[in-house]
């Protein structure tokens, strides 16, 4: 990787820091959320620095949209980077309003991101405005934080697991405004964390790191499909749906996803609002024939891509959605006695059953409060 391509985040770096060994490759969209996942110590928050600039590996490249900031001969260091950092426990001068904390970070470039009322606005921070950050939650000032590095005018904000900070509460308070940033902003945006179910409510692509090395990258639901991530527990994938229409009758969201159309039940939501899903493995069935009778709502043809084995008594089963070739990954865990006794195999054309999907995002609060749907009654 020696050229730098507009339009994508490229890095490659390998070698040794502090005999922490890093081997990370990656050519990704500069556009929306990139998460990097792996457990503590795997080399996230490492990347990160060096993405940044504040730690050097000699042999590395990273470009941003085209622009290089380390190759062979050349080397930015951070402060001609336009990256902004946002850390896990961000720091703010005691003494200072909220508002004197945000003009004293606002750029004087002329190729303005945003503004200082557009973020104020973005991060609704008009009623802290003249609060001291001292008096401010843990939420709020990871909020102020996150208006500070936007008025940097940076290309590339990097956020070190922002929420491992804060309790359950205080990260529903937030992840709102992370949405919005990644849905108004034509910022690149990089997320570290070891939470997968953080990321999945806003992140567009996702990195795998495991002991130092990147094993796995690209759009976040292809990844979740992946094997590295097929055999966890909570193993799920998220999709990008949008609302077509809605059944009052029996209080039905009509969403669409690549040609295919899902039911789940909700409040009604604007045609075409952005609705995130995620479907667990767990919640999704298999059958070779259609079912005379049924009360699952969303069946799709499928086929097997692989199969995973999980334990002593369930398979994961990688799938792609066949209907309009729309290609859409899918994991199902199902019990390897009904694997064995539908004689499936890798290749097979089956029928798909999703029993539940779960709304992620802003627009859940809009959202009644989904059932159970494993009485599946036929």
């Amino acid at each position: 990787m020696t050229e730098a391509k507009a339009g994508y985040i490229e890095v490659y770096f390998n070698g040794s820091l502090a005999n922490i060994p890093l081997d990370a490759q990656f050519s990704l969209p500069a556009k929306g959320v990139t998460a990097i996942f792996g457990p503590p110590g795997c080399g996230k928050t490492t990347l990160a620095r060096c993405i940044a600039g504040v730690q050097r590996l000699p042999d590395g490249f990273c470009a941003i949209d085209g622009e290089i900031w380390q190759d062979k001969t050349t080397f930015r260091p951070p402060h001609l980077r336009p990256v902004a950092y946002v850390f896990q426990l961000p720091t703010h001068f005691s003494g200072w309003s909220v508002r004197r904390t945000l003009l004293y970070n606002t750029s004087k470039s002329t190729s303005a991101l945003i503004d200082f009322d557009g973020v104020v606005e973005l991060l609704a921070l008009a009623p802290l405005l003249e609060r001291l950050p001292s008096h401010l939650s843990v939420a709020e000032r990871q909020r102020l934080a996150l208006g500070r590095a936007l008025l940097s005018q940076p290309r590339l904000l990097l956020l070190d697991d922002p929420l491992i900070v804060l309790d359950r509460s205080a990260k529903c308070e937030i992840m709102p405004f992370l949405v919005r940033m990644r849905d108004k902003l034509p910022l690149a945006m990089i997320y570290v964390s070891h939470d997968m179910a953080d990321i999945e409510h806003f992140a567009d692509h996702l990195v795998m790191m495991k002991d130092g090395a990147v094993t796995a990258a690209g759009p976040l639901n292809v990844v979740q499909s992946a094997p590295e991530l097929g055999w966890r527990d909570e193993a799920a994938v998220c999709l990008d749906t949008l609302v077509g229409g809605y059944d009052g009758r029996y209080g039905l969201l009509k969403l669409r996803l690549k040609g295919e159309r899902l039911l789940i039940p909700g409040a009604p939501l604007r045609p075409g609002t952005r609705l995130r899903l995620r479907i667990a493995a767990g919640d999704v069935s298999i059958a070779c024939k259609p079912q005379r009778t049924s009360s699952i709502l969303n069946v799709f043809p499928a086929r097997i891509k692989a199969s995973l084995p999980f334990d002593e008594a369930e398979v994961t089963l990688v799938l792609s959605l066949g209907a309009c070739n729309s290609g859409v990954p899918l994991l199902a865990r199902i019990a390897r006695r009904s694997f064995h006794a539908l004689r499936l195999s890798d290749g097979a054309d089956v029928l798909a059953e999703i029993t539940r999907a779960v709304p992620l995002g802003a627009a859940q609060p809009l959202l009644q409060r989904l059932p159970n749907w494993h009485e599946n009654v036929r």
